[in-house]
């Protein structure tokens, strides 16, 4: 892996251009992730994946969020359209839940793999409040640790039983966020032993995953007016306090919770004890200053992101139309969104 850029790259659309394959295979980003603006149908999204691979010569991870509900690229017709996360935990009752969200990210990760994709962003630790924001809650499993635990560890287990990777998000905890990342910083005023009995210890459990993101949030008990995705000692907290050792990504670098150009965000987050810049929208003047300011893939991050590589598996078998039976008796018919 060497020579390789410290990003995960989104692109412009549906097709690869011969010119967004000559930026990719100049940059060498470590991996690339898909929106809904670059599916179209299981065949044309067969062949993107390839292309993609294909840009850089080698079996590069491909990454998507397909949570269910709102956060979900791939949909119907093609592909299952998923309740969000927190309806369905409600509908399964406590007893079932967990084994629901084992089944459901297993058929996620079934639907994943025919395409070539490999890497999925979840499963969410994040514990909802009643203040969490909307633009998060209803994609979280539950408002107390041991719940979200159990259907984080059964979400992890099914990606991995198909050969998808999960990623753990949003370290270190965005359940007491109660504004939109995506525009604005979200600050959480919460003490410190409040954070470690709950946010904290829904983590815990699930640390030994291969790879994790970032939560663009400040945490004012910490005394750290940065953002964790720039901040050394939230990076270190998430390292050190909550124990987490695999690869770590940013969330999105071009979302309106970060100060700055897009070039420094990428060489702050790095400097901060980020592994990997995740850049989403697939603008290339903005990939461009990722590519220069995140720099190379080395060290510590570059055996980490190998590790992440090396716990990609093939699929064990799946009989989808059993694992569709069993998900329906679990939650009494009503599967889909």
């Amino acid at each position: 892996m060497a020579g390789l850029s410290a990003t995960i790259l989104g692109c412009e659309g549906p097709r690869l251009s011969p010119d967004e394959a000559r930026f990719f295979s100049e940059a060498q980003p470590w991996g690339f992730i898909l929106f809904a603006r670059n599916i179209e149908d299981p065949t044309q999204l067969l062949a993107l994946t390839s292309d993609l691979r294909a840009a850089v010569g080698r079996d590069a991870p491909i990454l998507i969020d397909q949570e269910g509900g709102r956060v979900q690229r791939m949909r119907p017709p093609y592909w299952r359209q998923w309740r969000p996360a927190l309806d369905q935990m409600a509908q399964a009752g406590p007893l079932r839940a967990a084994r629901a969200m084992r089944l459901r990210a297993r058929m996620i990760a079934h639907e994943l793999r025919s395409v070539g994709i490999d890497v999925n962003c979840m499963p969410l630790a994040d514990v909802a409040r009643d203040t969490t924001h909307p633009v998060l809650k209803n994609r979280l499993y539950g408002t107390e640790p041991d719940t979200v635990i159990g259907a984080g560890r059964a979400v992890a287990e099914g990606l991995l039983a198909g050969g998808v990777l999960p990623v753990l998000k949003h370290l270190p905890g965005y359940g007491l966020g109660e504004v939109d990342s995506h525009k604005t910083l979200p600050r959480v005023t919460a003490p410190l032993e409040e954070l470690k009995r709950v946010d904290f210890a829904a983590f815990r459990p699930l640390v030994h995953l291969p790879l994790g993101m970032t939560a663009h949030i400040v945490y004012e008990a910490l005394g750290d007016e940065l953002p964790a995705t720039l901040s050394p000692a939230m990076i270190a907290m998430i390292r050190d306090e909550i124990g987490f050792q695999g690869a770590l990504m940013t969330d999105d670098l071009s979302m309106g919770a970060l100060p700055g150009p897009l070039g420094d965000r990428a060489a702050r987050a790095r400097a901060a004890g980020c592994d990997l810049i995740l850049h989403c929208n697939g603008e290339r003047p903005e990939m461009e200053a990722v590519v220069a300011h995140s720099g190379a893939l080395d060290g510590a991050s570059l055996t980490r992101a190998e590790a992440a590589l090396a716990a990609r598996t093939t699929p064990a078998p799946l009989d989808i139309e059993a694992a569709e039976a069993d998900l329906a008796d679990l939650l009494d018919g009503e599967v889909y969104g």
